[in-house]
């Protein structure tokens, strides 16, 4: 099809291309690498599998936002099936007389498939730059109260999205159109294009052209839509359309975890050590780097973020995309090996944002390129506690508590069997390792049991239940403290290293066969944390084993029904780690009328005490966390809320008393105990 002259300018244009992009991803390629390496996964046939799944069948993207899922869909596979159209134009652009996978039922089926995905392409493009530009979605924008970088505030994203927008449909359209000229000079010439039906359409409306002005016509459709490809390959790596590609690769490198939360820990015995967390952008891991360069900007991660749709300055979106902005504008720096000059307070959030998340994980699960923004706020975390002492004073109580005494109330150790006297006036004994060597199982009691007056009830309630089932346990007593989950996700790495070593000696010597725990916090911290202290442990959260004990025939509570109930899932037993059917199982044997809330399950609401929240006051925003769950909760007109958490059961409460409307909260294992004989 091409002339010779065309060729050689092609070919050109296309070594020129190539060379520009060469150069862009190479800077990204070392600005990425530059970050703080992760443990890494052996198993690569597993991880390119699952990769290959999540990008190619858009998985985490089918989970809120249908519509513009199946627009976007249009869109995504419509320009992977274009990496083989691209190719093939090039092969028939040089090959005269050359029709691209045959003339038979492959090239047929092929055709016809190029032919529906441009129009796909062309219909989805429409319909996101209508959403973007006209219809102007609130879901697309930040509030006013949001750190961006004084090139996002202006616009970069509207002007990002317009330039890769217009680049779609003129190469996608021109391709199209193109197509429709052969169609057309197909009729004049006899040459076999297969079954196009749209472009097939559109080629009547070139019925009065020559067979001359329509060869000039294909040229030029064939230059516009390939020659665009070229032109956009040296940009490509600083448009928001490099997530084609990042995330995939954002995918297959996303660290393998034992939980959607589980951070790495740091090496305190390298005693070349000099940085811990990070203070700039080069600082994170390499993934988390990467993260920016696959962001969508979507903002599905702000949809969910509890601290933002409570009004807080904290946007998990904005956080990768200034990094993204930030990044593009100081990419020959950092490519070179340069620091940053800003912190990443200065450029990609505020401190108050910092200090907002609940690390509930929200943002994590919700992102449909793999993203970890919770992730970028914990580390930097590290760097404001360990290396600059910068923390919410009230935090200090916290970590003095801990650190003293093995518990964040800071009160005696000594203190930490007294929540078991009543039991004791009641007959029932609460035995610890030292007494009872033979135990069958260990129940962590945790910190929150041991020492507030709330959770305490639900220990009892638990203790009752125990007995009653005949089940042989035993408690570490004053050997245990606290796991140090609310120093991590503070920032207090080396606090929670000293907890967490000390635990770990513990439970290595007792050698327990199954631990059981109340609180999701010490659930996740114990089973999916220690592990990196040497720590490997069975370890069930006590709805778990009440279901076993139910299904066992070793617990029957009485049926009765007590109205409306409904169920707030803990960020720290349900999206952290998947526990979503035990609590549920537990409550369908209460016979009661149980309702969902509108979030629940993998989508549920934080109760706003995690991310060690729970230690100090919310940041500043338009409504309290904890308020706005239980809002959720009495939406369904449901008079108990049961929950499976101390911290939950804490925060519940308060804002039940807060608004004094007679909803009752209770821990699943009290409605239990209520009903046992």
């Amino acid at each position: 099809m091409l002339t010779l002259v065309e060729k050689v300018l092609f070919i050109v244009a296309a070594a020129a291309s190539l060379y520009l992009g060469y150069l862009g991803f190479r800077k990204v390629y070392l600005v990425i690498r530059r970050g703080q390496p992760d443990a890494g996964d052996k198993n690569i046939v597993k991880r390119t599998l699952e990769a290959a799944w999540n990008w190619i069948a858009l998985a985490p993207t089918w989970r809120v936002r249908f519509w513009p899922d199946v627009f976007h869909a249009m869109i995504a596979w419509g320009f992977m099936f274009y990496f083989l159209v691209n190719f093939g134009d090039v092969l028939q652009g040089y090959l005269p007389h050359f029709a691209f996978l045959g003339q038979g039922v492959i090239g047929t089926v092929y055709r016809f498939l190029a032919d529906i995905f441009s129009v796909s392409v062309i219909t989805g493009m429409l319909y996101f730059l209508i959403r973007r530009f006209i219809y102007r979605s609130k879901a697309l924008t930040y509030r006013s109260n949001v750190f961006l970088l004084p090139k996002v505030a202006a616009g970069g994203i509207r002007r990002d999205s317009l330039i890769v927008g217009g680049f779609i449909l003129l190469h996608v359209g021109f391709r199209f159109i193109g197509e429709s000229f052969a169609l057309a000079q197909a009729g004049t010439t006899g040459e076999i294009v297969g079954f196009q039906p749209f472009a097939g359409l559109v080629s009547l409306l070139w019925r009065g052209m020559t067979p001359g002005a329509l060869d000039v016509a294909r040229h030029a459709a064939w230059w516009i839509a390939l020659g665009l490809i070229l032109a956009f390959v040296p940009y490509f790596p600083y448009t928001k359309h490099f997530h084609l590609i990042m995330s995939g690769i954002n995918f297959l490198t996303r660290p393998v975890r034992t939980s959607l939360g589980t951070l790495q820990p740091i090496n305190f015995e390298d005693e070349s050590l000099e940085q811990m967390g990070a203070a700039r952008v080069e600082q994170l891991p390499w993934k988390n780097i990467l993260d920016g360069y696959a962001c969508i900007m979507c903002n599905r991660c702000q949809d969910v973020c509890p601290a933002y749709l409570t009004g807080k300055e904290l946007s998990p979106s904005a956080l990768e995309v200034n990094k993204r902005y930030y990044l593009n504008d100081h990419l020959t720096m950092l490519a070179a090996g340069q620091p940053a000059p800003d912190s990443l307070i200065d450029c990609c959030t505020s401190v108050s944002a910092l200090w907002a998340c609940t690390a509930c994980g929200a943002c994590v699960e919700v992102c449909p390129v793999g993203n970890e923004p919770m992730f970028d706020l914990l580390y930097m975390r590290r760097n404001e506690v360990l290396m600059e002492s910068a923390f919410p004073r009230q935090l200090q109580t916290a970590f003095k508590g801990m650190e003293r005494n093995g518990n964040p109330w800071n009160l005696s150790k000594r203190e930490r069997m007294a929540w078991t006297k009543s039991l004791e006036a009641e007959g029932i004994h609460i035995p610890t390792v030292d007494e009872k060597p033979d135990f069958e199982i260990l129940w962590w009691v945790g910190c929150a049991a041991a020492y507030d007056a709330r959770a305490q009830a639900t220990a009892r309630a638990f203790a009752k239940v125990l007995t009653h089932a005949g089940v042989n346990f035993a408690v570490l007593g004053e050997l245990e403290q606290c796991t140090g989950d609310s120093a991590r996700r503070a920032g207090n790495e080396a606090l929670y290293y000293q907890l967490a070593s000390a635990n770990v000696e513990v439970l290595n010597e007792v050698k327990p066969p199954r631990i059981v725990v109340t609180c999701p916090h010490c659930y996740h911290t114990l089973g999916k944390e220690y592990y990196q202290f040497g720590g490997n442990y069975n370890v069930v959260h006590h709805t778990q084993l009440i279901a076993e004990l139910i299904a066992d025939g070793r617990l029957d509570p009485l049926h009765g029904s007590d109205g409306k109930l409904t169920y707030h899932d803990p960020c720290y037993l349900g999206r952290m780690n998947g526990i979503y059917d035990a609590p549920r199982s537990v409550l369908q044997n209460l016979d009661g009328n149980f309702v969902e809330m509108a979030s629940s399950r993998n989508l549920s609401f934080c109760c706003g005490a995690g991310g060690a929240q729970m230690w100090k006051e919310e940041e500043h925003g338009s409504a309290t966390v904890y308020n706005t769950r239980y809002e959720q909760a009495t939406a369904t007109g449901a008079s108990t809320i049961a929950v499976a958490c101390p911290f939950c059961l804490t925060m519940l409460t308060d804002a039940s008393k807060q608004a004094d409307q007679g909803v009752v909260v209770k821990d699943i294992v009290e409605l239990i105990a209520e009903r046992i004989v």
